[in-house]
């Protein structure tokens, strides 16, 4: 039975071991964390940055499976069309790239 995409749960990335996407997330930010101490590095906006990295390739890897479709991407998503086109501006993603891109 394929796993509901629909809980964070049960969300797995297509590797050998099957991680969820959560440890694997957890696990970068626990080493960059312990970088940022290491190094006395003092961080500021983090969360704003944080949500730029992680936003952008998921806008852009859901578009690529929508063959560019904004429409279907918003849906898949759940977020509403002119939400996708404001991000895709902000991003300066370039739609034609992506339906062109190889998989």
């Amino acid at each position: 039975m394929p796993p509901n995409l629909n809980s964070s749960n049960h969300l797995f990335v297509a590797n050998l071991q099957s991680v969820s996407l959560e440890k694997l997330v957890k696990s970068k930010l626990e080493v960059f964390f312990a970088q940022q101490r290491d190094a006395q590095i003092e961080l500021n906006d983090f969360y704003k940055i944080y949500l730029e990295q992680v936003e952008k390739p998921l806008l852009e890897e859901a578009l690529r499976a929508n063959l560019g479709n904004q429409v279907r991407t918003a849906k898949m998503l759940g977020i509403n069309r002119n939400t996708l086109k404001k991000k895709i501006d902000t991003y300066k993603i370039r739609i034609r790239s992506i339906k062109h891109a190889e998989p």
